[in-house]
């Protein structure tokens, strides 16, 4: 079983800070407080995952709420694995992973997630990643009289 990752808290812990603001610059909402005692034991004993068995439930409840928030699969629709591939191509995760996905628990699909991430090298992260951008800044202006960029709509 996976544990949940410091950097999962921190994004939790930011993610509740923009929807529960303080108040007062020093008082914490709930969630936040929870999120931070667990971060704050992890910083202590410089522990890089918690352990989501025994995660205190109000801290869990909170990092659920964000964990819902963020995208279940790295799937882009081109999956090699289909293909005999160990590894897929398309969103870097193992003919395993793709085949239990969906069994698998939020703590372990995120630390699928940091697995590929880190890695890097799944067509989500450069190929198609970079197209997208390329379509992104091609359609947003073309030149125009005098080489002057113009919306396209």
């Amino acid at each position: 079983m996976a544990g949940i990752h410091i950097t999962d808290i921190e994004a939790a812990i930011n993610w509740w800070r923009e929807r529960r603001p303080s108040p007062d610059g020093v008082t914490l909402a709930p969630e936040i407080r929870a999120l931070a005692e667990v971060y704050a034991l992890l910083v202590f004993h410089r522990e890089e995952e918690a352990r989501e068995q025994g995660f205190p439930a109000r801290a869990h409840e909170a990092w659920l709420a964000w964990y819902r928030s963020t995208p279940d699969t790295p799937c882009i629709a081109i999956c090699s694995t289909s293909q005999g591939d160990a590894i897929c191509k398309g969103c870097g995760r193992t003919f395993e992973e793709v085949q239990h996905w969906t069994e698998m628990g939020p703590a372990d699909k995120r630390a699928t997630w940091r697995r590929i991430t880190r890695a890097g090298d799944a067509w989500r992260f450069n190929r198609y990643a970079d197209r997208a951008r390329e379509a992104l800044t091609s359609s947003v202006s073309t030149p125009g009289p005098g080489g002057a960029g113009r919306p396209t709509g």
